[in-house]
């Protein structure tokens, strides 16, 4: 048994729908993240799980459908409302700016005022506290970076998604959304990503994960949320399933009936759930 599926629910989405015009992007699909875990979200190209973490993160508004926020109901008009909540989101574009230090994106649209008339009337940055409280962010991740001044355009791809990860992680109160962290790296930059994500999930936090990458998947997630679709197909755990039978369910060569009991992860119990979130 998954030691997450006990945990309490922090994020829950029952019955989403979606459409642009004709296309029907999500079709009554749920999706339950638990506290302390990494939450893989999978899913062939048109299978919904981009408008599913949009919804999520507050960047489109569902049609239809539910979202809550520790059991609470929640309707995100914006990412900034859901920044405000505590959801941050990490996009494959990164949004860092390159010729700035890594403390002045750590801190970027958040920056730190001057105590006193010089902060409040004259709106001059503390970039002294920035730069002390970006170390010590830096140093509790456990990122090896040498200087916090330096600019961000200097550092390797996986470096700055390190960077874009941290940010995240820091101003998060309850989730961070990952979306491709490990994509156009290599093996070593991969790994450095992924033991960061790891200790960002140590720290308390629920990470959603939004991966094509398999094998990062299996090797980091304690859950795996597939969607086919629209619609959520099944949430197995992948220390009791193989990649190719996950492979078969997103593809639709098999349908989550034909899994292992032991490889689906609270089928019956997301049902007896649905009516009453933790």
């Amino acid at each position: 048994m998954n030691a997450h599926s006990n945990a309490p629910i922090v994020m829950q989405a029952k019955g989403l729908v979606k459409r642009y015009g004709q296309v029907t992007a999500l079709d009554g699909a749920d999706f339950e993240l638990r506290a302390g875990e990494i939450l893989a979200v999978i899913g062939d190209n048109g299978a919904g799980k981009s408008s599913l973490i949009k919804a999520l993160s507050g960047a489109t508004i569902p049609d239809q459908g539910e979202v809550f926020l520790d059991g609470k109901p929640i309707h995100f008009r914006s990412p900034i409302e859901a920044r405000r909540a505590g959801i941050e989101t990490v996009y494959q574009d990164l949004a860092v700016a390159p010729a700035m230090t890594i403390a002045e994106n750590l801190f970027l649209g958040r920056e730190l005022r001057r105590p006193g008339i010089l902060g409040s009337v004259f709106q001059m940055i503390d970039k002294k506290k920035m730069l002390e409280e970006s170390i010590a962010r830096m140093n509790d991740l456990k990122v090896g970076i040498r200087s916090m001044n330096q600019a961000v355009e200097t550092l390797s791809g996986g470096q700055r998604q390190c960077v874009a990860v941290a940010r995240a992680a820091a101003f998060a109160e309850h989730v961070v959304i990952l979306d491709e962290p490990t994509a156009a790296l290599g093996v070593k930059e991969g790994n450095m990503v992924l033991e960061l994500i790891r200790r960002v999930r140590d720290k308390g936090l629920s990470v959603i994960l939004i991966s094509h990458n398999m094998p990062h998947v299996f090797e980091i997630a304690d859950r795996i949320h597939i969607a086919r679709l629209g619609k959520r197909a099944a949430v197995v755990d992948p220390k009791h399933i193989s990649m190719s039978d996950t492979v078969a369910v997103m593809t639709g060569a098999k349908s989550a009936a034909e899994l292992p009991h032991q490889a689906q992860i609270g089928r019956a119990s997301c049902r007896e759930r649905v009516s009453s979130p933790v």
